[in-house]
């Protein structure tokens, strides 16, 4: 143990532990921004200077270590003149656009520069680092103006994703984060997973914004606009407004939803549960005849990209199965239509999402018939929470209002999709049963929860001795299809979600640490408990929608509107 003073506080620290480590074990806060705890240490921007006194050396404390006998000063005069110095360096280079920018509120410099109080004019002239804008993604939109080159967005693509999208180019003054090879983000090898929206400290890198498809669209008469709601959100909506992580707010926000101007607010859920059927039913089929195994799971549009990228020889592993989001878009606009008398023009189908990915999703040309694409818009839960202030709405007054039928009934398998591990084990409490005819004797299949890389457990169905395995975000999913494209796995069936704990660790959150994702977990599990069913197959709406509309799972009709193909994105990669 290493024993130092900090402000004259004596505190005792293990070996390695860096000053910044230190000072929040005595709850002293330095201001940083390049610092992030989720990531190695860069030391980029010096704004967590500390002083030593005795040699009265400025030195970064968030890579700094702690030594035996130090003491430390963290707002000397010597210490204040530095970081005021170095905070009007960093603004001097910086877009001056506060009051209409994206992170307003949320900006990591905006709250430095507050706590500084620095309110004079700096000394430096103002020249943005660059007036580059890309907004050729359809998920994330990119500002060089505001990058302050801290690094932690190509930090997380590269090291947490491993999709190596952004890369740093120029040097000094020119340096910026941009795509490999110069091309717009939507050119580039980007997965649309948002993991960069939720480092970056600024608003250089935001969540591309559709909200005003929606406001449009609730002025005009002819539009009946409808949306469906994912398991995470009513989870981290309430956080995103104010409120502690894993709180639950699901009849509060379709009361709000409403008062927006919603005319319908159906869940997801119902097509999670829709997804179970279908996918379930296509394992068994593989497994029964031979089918290309393992096969992987289809739920995540930035797992399906990234698959289509970097393995495009395995896309046979995938399932054909649509995301839920897309399985609703497409019965919105052809059974809910026909069984409401509407056209599907006239149905504006909105999806409010955690995930950045799903905007990517809507515009994929496979996912729509006769040129009407079946989501027309989606939401995330920053975007809603901005559309439930602007509308004066007081979210924590609210009473509850519920889902909508038809689609209004979802189980407690649908709720953990928004959580790691939660497909496999919503779908294993279905395959289980549709297998051996006998009720699973725990439903609550731990093995598979939890934020461990990749997970394994193993199912004895009638004597067949199912395998199956759940990646954790997609540095995760590298090494597990390395080992299926070397045919080192026994795995039959495989769930891979691109962001680090699930949904409710997606890019369209509200911005996050992995401190606070253990709350978001509890809350789904404590979530699928509290619901009166907690199997997918038990959906007494499901199994209505089969038998009025669908016909049965992996049926014709089924097919044709809820599954999908896939396509070689690999020459994205040269």
């Amino acid at each position: 143990m290493i024993k130092l003073t900090i402000d004259g506080l004596p505190v005792e620290v293990e070996e390695g532990a860096t000053l910044l480590e230190a000072a929040t074990k005595l709850d002293i806060h330095i201001p940083t921004l390049c610092y992030h705890p989720d990531q190695n240490v860069k030391a980029n921007c010096r704004i967590c200077l500390v002083e030593m006194e005795g040699n009265k050396l400025l030195v970064p404390s968030c890579s700094y270590p702690a030594q035996n006998g130090m003491s430390i000063r963290t707002h000397s005069p010597k210490v204040r003149r530095a970081r005021r110095n170095i905070l009007e360096l960093i603004l001097a280079r910086h877009a001056q656009d506060c009051l209409h920018c994206d992170r307003s509120g949320t900006c990591e410099l905006q709250s430095v520069s507050e706590e500084m109080h620095f309110v004079k004019i700096p000394r430096y002239p103002y020249v943005a680092r660059s007036a580059e804008s890309d907004h050729s993604s359809p998920s994330v939109a990119r500002d060089s103006a505001k990058c302050i080159t801290c690094g932690r967005c190509e930090y997380v693509c590269s090291e947490v994703q491993t999709v190596h999208a952004l890369s740093k180019t120029g040097r000094g003054f020119e340096m910026q984060f941009r795509p490999v090879y110069n091309r717009p983000l939507g050119e580039s090898i980007c997965v649309n997973c948002g993991q960069c929206v939720q480092a970056c400290p600024t608003g250089a890198l935001t969540v591309r914004d559709e909200t005003q498809v929606v406001w449009h669209a609730f002025a005009d008469p002819n539009k009946t606009v409808i949306a469906q709601v994912a398991p995470a959100v009513r989870i981290t909506l309430a956080e995103a407004l104010g409120e502690p992580p894993g709180s639950i707010s699901t009849g509060r926000m379709i009361t709000a939803m409403k008062r927006v101007g919603f005319h319908k607010v159906f869940d997801t859920d119902f097509t999670a549960d829709l997804t179970i059927l279908e996918e379930g039913t296509e394992l068994i089929s593989r497994i029964s005849n031979g089918g290309a195994l393992p096969m992987i799971t289809s739920c995540c549009p930035a797992w399906i990209k990234f698959c289509e990228t970097f393995y495009p020889e395995l896309l046979p592993h995938l399932s054909t199965c649509k995301s839920p989001q897309q399985m609703f878009g497409a019965l919105l606009k052809t059974y809910y239509a026909e069984k409401t008398g509407k056209l599907p023009q006239d149905i504006l189908s909105v999806s409010v999402m955690p995930c950045t990915a799903k905007k990517y999703e809507e515009t994929r040309p496979e996912l729509g018939r006769n040129g009407i694409r079946d989501i027309d818009a989606v939401v995330s839960v920053q975007e809603l929470a901005r559309m439930i202030r602007s509308a004066g709405i007081r979210f924590d007054t609210l009473p509850d209002t519920p889902f909508d039928a038809p689609f209004g009934l979802g189980t407690g398998a649908g709720e953990i999709f928004g959580s790691t591990g939660g497909v496999m084990e919503a779908a294993l409490r279905t395959v289980y049963e549709l297998v051996t005819g006998k009720p699973l004797q725990n439903i609550d299949i731990q093995a598979v929860r939890g934020f461990e890389g990749i997970k394994e457990a193993a199912v004895d169905m009638n004597g067949t001795h199912v395998k199956v395995a759940v990646a954790n975000g997609l540095s995760n999913a590298r090494k597990i299809m390395e080992l299926v494209k070397a045919g080192k796995t026994d795995y039959h069936f495989i769930e891979i979600m691109a962001c680090p704990g699930g949904c409710i660790g997606g890019g369209g959150n509200p911005i996050k640490e992995n401190a606070m994702m253990r709350s978001r977990l509890d809350a789904v599990y404590r979530l699928d408990k509290e619901l009166p069913i907690r199997k997918s197959h038990e959906n007494l709406a499901v199994k209505a929608l089969y038998e009025e509309y669908l016909g049965e799972p992996n049926g014709h009709r089924s097919h044709a509107l809820l599954h999908t193909t896939y396509m070689n994105r690999s020459g994205l990669l040269g």
